[in-house]
């Protein structure tokens, strides 16, 4: 299995810039693959982001009642905060 899955992603590789992908599409892929180290003052901001979105989650808590939609809309703001760093970190 883990060779097999080897050889598709090598096959997937040799492919890369080829046919519809061009290279405005390897470079985005690039970006979004590729760990980005903190440039000075963005855990700050990061911080100030998550600390943000705890309030409103205890707000979210503390007037919704238990349930799905409750969970929903949790790991919605969980979500946000993370596309949020992402673009912080990305862009």
């Amino acid at each position: 299995m883990e060779q097999e899955m080897n050889e598709r992603i090598g096959e997937l590789e040799e492919n890369v810039g080829q046919g519809n992908s061009d290279s405005e599409i390897v470079k985005d892929l690039e970006n979004r693959f590729t760990y980005h180290a903190p440039k000075e003052g963005q855990p700050e901001v990061y911080s100030a982001l998550r600390d943000l979105a705890k309030i409103y989650a205890k707000a979210i808590c503390s007037y919704t009642p238990k349930s799905r939609e409750q969970s929903l809309a949790l790991t919605k703001l969980e979500e946000a905060v993370f596309w949020a760093n992402a673009s912080i970190a990305r862009n």
